[in-house]
């Protein structure tokens, strides 16, 4: 934790967040003051922190309401176009100190607090981290949110309140052991339950086709209550909403069981419905078929798409005519954004609506489906595709799986109109997949259904066009895009490195916190003296601050003068925290070899949660964890070289390490990651790259200039070669001795002395079952650390490079990517028009 500023310093100290007036800071006092009052419970006099953090969140939350109200009133009277962004993930992480960013209320808060005696940064840490996604999919959701109210964009986020989220992670032995993450139990103030708004979804059950049409009929009923967070843009007194079904069994669930006597028995099956938004699934990147996991996806889509409906029939659009009936217009008024395919039941389900409820035209129904729906894909693994079994669509939801036949029908039809005899294309296209077990490919449904379906990097995208859905794309080229990510630079830069924020408005500036391109005139300083000082000890000071918190939290104690060395982000084979972990014991090895040359001292931190189910990378963490409980306890070893596995790796303890960091690893193997967002949180917070050409890196590479990158290894046309060729992992072993003796010393268990067995799966999957070639990458990347090492030992060229790549990182910006999103597909313009706020009239 910071050293608390002293009183002087505090005055002098004029920051991007803004001077706090005194007439702000005196209401805050007396807001908090009066929040705390009821907060306390009558027989307790004595505050404790927690009851502090409540009544500073009901004091910052006090602020918002009348901005969240006046921007929902501001959009039903000017009837835009609405967003409406479907997400199975929104990874948010603490809302207290972005919210007070967005309203530019930081330093009055600040202020306040430290008359009052207490300390802002003690009272952030007491927030429970909103931890309801697992990793890039559920944090870029969260951005997008943020930069949605920024723009001004009339947008909605729509997910699951899941009771429990991603697990919290403990190291216990050097393996992981997960525990429930159990957010909600001191309550959330930042949600508004809306009982008003319940809805139901229906389960089960049978079809009926009738002369008035078709009808769903005995099915189970589950309701959906809606909870409402406040999404505040940047300083424009615009506040969206995301709103989070939650599921709750209705009064008479399974009543029948009462009727005949066991009432206490029907009342515990309310679980049954009420599970289904219990827990996030913690899987990235794999697809777990399980009916849950199903059940969740319809829910929210359900949900979502009567609330969507029923906001679009009663939207003010002309005095004489309240209520739309017509939906010719719909995709005019409507756009849904399906974030991967964990949503893509909206495509049937509203074909369901309009065709059986609505009774509008099959053909009609499908146009207007197609233009509103678009599908963002994020992942070319084969592993994560969702291919649920067509016996549990039967079971579950058989009106769905009638209308998908149906419209898959129609989608052969077409193809085999245009390729007349192609049988296996016919075969590759379709939404049905033959075999012992018939699926449902919900990726080739998303690309039917929908009127654009981009991928989230430029190379990512490519690869989709040219091979996950080649087929579709030379069938239909218009509809696909590319849409880079970005990240929210409020939240990874203006809060989590308040001083980096700082020297950085002081060349150019504030207009870069909603314009990020701006960075761009940091360029004209590369070469000022006093600049490159000043980043410089930013970082140094930002160093420091985590090696405090890292001894305090984990009781490690580490060189702050070292090279922070960070590789952070979920654990999985295609990441290759392997490579990482052999490039690690080949420092120690050369280190013991030769105890008297001087090495440029490093802290290797890895981090990152393991899938519950996911063997390999459990064993991952436990190597990691016993290469460092060797290198760290071997006094020949001292300073020069730590290895710290950073435990429970989220949103707040990202927003700590990736401001430390010098180093930012982001070495998948080339064509395996769709983009990656901690790259580019890394690129903006001064730490510099050692990466492969995959994802974004290519396009941080293409910004910055590859120079100022470190970039290694093989590119996807050379990965095509070496599978035509098939790799040989055992070559690369035999040929590379530092190679050789890593993994030797793996399998022999010089780092698990007390199980050498150990690590048998590792190393058996490193020589003959590695699908992402580490040991081909091997030779280029500790080269590559050598050019880091090199450049590392020259702070002035080093802190050069780290303004470059700061001053080119502007187009990784969610504004830009939501931008692009709203323009070329959704069809609406970001509006840089701020809603007055509440204590002036509206126009």
């Amino acid at each position: 934790m910071a050293a608390p500023l002293s009183d002087g310093d505090r005055r002098k100290q004029i920051s991007v967040r803004g001077i706090a007036g005194l007439g702000d800071v005196a209401e805050v006092r007396k807001s908090f003051n009066r929040h705390l009052h009821f907060t306390l419970v009558k027989d307790r006099n004595v505050a404790t922190p927690r009851d502090y953090y409540f009544a500073l969140a009901h004091t910052v939350r006090d602020h918002l309401v009348g901005r969240w109200i006046r921007t929902q009133q501001h959009y039903y009277e000017r009837d835009p176009k609405r967003i409406y962004y479907l997400s199975l993930e929104f990874y948010m992480g603490r809302t207290l100190q972005n919210t007070m960013v967005n309203l530019g209320l930081q330093n009055a808060c600040d202020e306040a607090i430290y008359q009052l005696g207490l300390d802002l940064e003690e009272l952030e840490e007491i927030e429970e981290d909103a931890g309801l996604g697992n990793g890039g999919l559920g944090r870029l959701a969260a951005c997008f949110l943020d930069s949605m109210a920024t723009l001004g964009l009339a947008a909605y986020g729509y997910g699951i309140r899941y009771e429990f989220g991603i697990f919290n992670q403990k190291i216990v032995d050097g393996w992981q052991v997960e525990e429930a993450d159990d957010w909600l139990r001191y309550g959330n103030p930042w949600e508004k339950a809306r009982p008003e708004y319940m809805l139901p979804v229906h389960f089960y059950g049978r079809v009926e086709h009738t002369a008035d049409g078709v009808k769903w009929i005995d099915t189970q009923i589950v309701l959906a209550m809606p909870y409402d967070t406040p999404v505040p843009g940047y300083k424009n007194n615009t506040v969206n909403t995301m709103r989070l079904w939650s599921a709750k069994a209705p009064n008479d669930f399974n009543l029948q069981e009462f009727n005949m006597g066991d009432y206490i028995e029907a009342v515990l099956d309310r679980n049954l419905a009420e599970n289904i938004s219990r827990v996030l699934y913690p899987n990235d990147n794999f697809f777990e078929g399980k009916e849950l996991r199903l059940k969740q996806e319809y829910f929210v889509v359900a949900a979502t798409l009567q609330d969507i409906i029923r906001r679009f029939k009663s939207s003010k659009f002309g005095c004489r005519d309240p209520v739309r009936t017509c939906f010719e217009t719909f995709p005019d008024k409507v756009a849904i954004q399906l974030n991967d395919t964990h949503p893509a039941l909206s495509i049937p389900e509203l074909m369901r609506i309009l065709v059986d409820v609505e009774k509008v035209d099959w053909d009609k129904a499908w146009e207007i489906t197609k233009r509103t729906c678009a599908y963002t894909n994020h992942t070319v693994l084969p592993e994560a595709l969702e291919r649920w079994p067509v016996s549990m669509f039967e079971k579950l939801l058989p009106r769905h799986l009638e209308i998908i036949y149906a419209l898959n029908q129609m989608h052969l039809d077409h193809v085999a109109a245009l390729y007349p005899g192609d049988i296996d294309r016919l075969r590759r296209m379709s939404v049905i997949e033959e075999g012992d077990c018939k699926r449902i490919n919900m990726a080739h449904l998303c690309v039917i259904g929908s009127h654009a379906v981009n991928g989230v990097a430029r190379i990512h995208s490519d690869i989709v066009k040219n091979s996950v859905f080649k087929d579709f794309y030379e069938l239909e080229p218009e509809k696909f895009q590319n849409k880079t990510n970005g990240i929210t630079p409020r939240r990874w830069l203006l809060l989590c490195n308040p001083g980096l924020a700082d020297i950085i408005a002081e060349k150019i500036g504030e207009s870069f916190i909603t314009d990020l391109s701006q960075l761009k005139k940091l360029l004209d300083f590369i070469d000022n003296e006093a600049f490159i000082r000043d980043v410089a000890k930013v970082k140094q000071e930002n160093k420091l601050k985590f090696a405090a918190y890292l001894e305090e939290q984990y009781k490690v104690k580490i060189n702050p003068m070292s090279m922070f060395d960070v590789q952070v982000k979920r654990i999985h084979e295609y990441k290759r925290q392997l490579l990482n972990c052999l490039h690690a014991i080949t420092l120690y090895n050369r280190i013991r070899c030769n105890p008297s040359k001087s090495f440029v001292p490093r802290t290797i931190m890895i981090g990152g949660k393991a899938a519950p189910g996911y063997h390999m990378a459990k064993m991952i963490i436990k190597l990691i964890t016993s290469i460092g409980e060797v290198i760290n306890n071997d006094p020949y070893v001292g300073d020069k070289l730590k290895v710290i596995f950073l435990e429970n790796y989220r949103v707040s303890l990202a927003e700590k390490v990736i401001p430390a960091a010098d180093l930012s690893q982001q070495i998948s193997t080339a064509g395996t990651e769709a983009s990656g967002t901690g790259n580019m949180k890394f690129m903006v917070n001064g730490a510099l790259t050692i990466g492969t050409m995959d994802g974004a890196n290519v396009e941080m590479a293409e910004e910055a200039g590859e120079e100022n990158l470190f970039i290694f290894g093989m590119r996807v046309e050379d990965v095509e070669a070496l599978d035509q060729k098939g790799y040989n992992a055992r070559e690369y072993y035999e040929s590379l001795p530092e190679l050789r003796q890593a993994i030797d010393q793996i399998s022999s268990g010089f780092f698990s002395p007390r199980d050498p067995g150990c690590f048998r799966d590792v190393v058996n999957m490193l020589m003959y079952h590695d699908r992402f070639k580490v040991f081909a990458d091997y030779e280029a990347y500790i080269k590559c650390q050598g050019q880091v090492d090199q450049l590392f030992m020259d702070p002035r060229e080093w802190t050069r490079k780290v303004i470059r790549n700061i001053a080119c990182s502007g187009k990784f910006s969610s504004d830009r990517t939501i931008t692009e999103y709203a323009r070329e597909i959704w069809g609406v313009e970001p509006s840089a028009t701020a809603i007055p706020p509440p204590n002036l009239p509206r126009n």
